[in-house]
C-alpha cells in the first residue's frame, strides 16, 4: 500500500475550517432569502387578483398586469410619494449640512466652553420625540406651520442633528490638521476650508449619514401622523395606513402601493451600500 505524498509547499486545509465556511455561507444565504423573499412576494402580490391572493398566495400571478399599480398610484400614492420625496430630500440636506458645520466647529476651532457645548449638542440624542409632542404641536400651530411640509422638515432636522453631528464629529477628530493649517497660511477662510478640504475628506461618513437620514425620514410615522392630516401633505407611511383603512379588502392594490413606497429605498441602498458600510467602519476605526 503506497503512502499519499503531499507536494512540497501545498497548503494544508483544515476540514473544520471548510465546514465552518460552508455553514457560514449557508446561514448568509438563508438570511438573504429571509430578507429578499418578502419583498418579492409583496411585489408579485401587486400583480395578482384578490381571489388568487387568498386561493394560492405563493404562486406566480395568473395574468401579469399593472392595473393594481395604476389604481394604487391614482388612489393617492403619487401625492404621498411626492410629499415623502420633498420632506426627505430637504431635511437630509439641511441635517447633513448643519451637522457637518457643527462638527467642524467642535473639532477644528477654539472656543470657550467647548466640552459643555459638545455635551449640550449630543444630549439632544437623549430627548424622546414622544415626550415633546404636545408643546411641538402648540408651537407649530402658533407658527402657522401645522399641516405643512415645513413642520416635518423642521422636526426631522432638529431631532436628527445631534446624532448626525455625533457621527461626523467622531470622524473628524483624528483627521490630520496639516491640510487646513496650510490652507489658513495660504489665506483660505473657514468656509473655504470647510467646503474644499473637510467635506471631501469626510465623504464616506457623510454618505453614511445621508443614507441613515433617508431611511429615518422615509419611514418615520409618529410626526407624520400627528402633524399632517391632509392627503396633499401626508407622507407614505401615513398615506399607506389611510389607504389600507379605506381599501383594506383590496389587498392587491395595497401590495402594489407598498411596493411603490419601498422601491426607492431599496434602489438607493442597493447602489450605496458599499459607501454606507465604508463610512461606518472608517468612523469606528477612528
Amino acid at each position: 500500500m503506497s503512502a499519499v505524498v503531499i507536494p512540497a509547499g501545498a497548503p494544508l486545509r483544515n476540514p473544520w475550517l471548510v465546514i465552518g465556511k460552508g455553514v457560514l455561507m449557508a446561514l448568509l444565504v438563508a438570511a438573504g432569502v429571509l430578507v429578499v423573499y418578502p419583498l418579492i412576494w409583496m411585489a408579485l402580490g401587486g400583480f395578482k387578483s384578490n381571489s388568487q391572493i387568498f386561493s394560492d398566495p405563493f404562486a406566480l400571478p395568473d395574468r401579469w398586469s399593472f392595473d393594481n399599480y395604476v389604481a394604487a398610484w391614482n388612489q393617492g400614492v403619487r401625492n404621498f410619494l411626492f410629499s415623502s420625496l420633498l420632506v426627505t430630500v430637504v431635511s437630509t440636506i439641511t441635517t447633513v449640512f448643519i451637522s457637518a458645520w457643527t462638527a467642524y466647529g467642535l473639532t477644528r476651532t477654539q472656543m470657550f466652553g467647548k466640552p459643555v457645548i459638545v455635551a449640550f449638542v449630543l444630549g439632544g440624542m437623549m430627548l424622546s420625540p414622544t415626550v415633546a409632542l404636545v408643546p411641538l404641536v402648540q408651537m407649530m400651530q402658533s407658527l402657522g406651520l401645522y399641516n405643512t411640509h415645513w413642520a416635518l422638515i423642521i422636526l426631522y432636522t432638529a431631532f436628527r442633528v445631534p446624532f448626525t453631528t455625533f457621527l461626523i464629529r467622531a470622524y473628524m477628530l483624528d483627521l490630520p490638521r496639516d491640510l487646513d493649517e496650510a490652507a489658513m497660511i495660504d489665506g483660505a477662510s473657514e468656509g473655504q476650508i470647510f467646503r474644499k478640504i473637510m467635506l471631501p475628506l469626510c465623504r464616506s461618513i457623510i454618505v453614511s449619514c445621508i443614507i441613515l437620514h433617508i431611511l429615518f425620514a422615509w419611514n418615520e410615522y409618529i410626526f407624520a401622523m400627528i402633524f399632517t392630516n391632509q392627503i396633499d401633505v401626508q407622507t407614505l407611511p401615513v398615506g399607506l395606513t389611510s389607504l389600507m383603512a379605506k381599501h383594506g379588502t383590496k389587498f392587491a392594490e395595497v401590495f402594489a402601493a407598498m411596493t411603490i413606497s419601498a422601491l426607492p429605498i431599496v434602489v438607493i441602498f442597493f447602489f450605496t451600500q458599499r459607501y454606507f458600510i465604508r463610512g461606518l467602519t472608517e468612523g469606528i476605526g477612528k
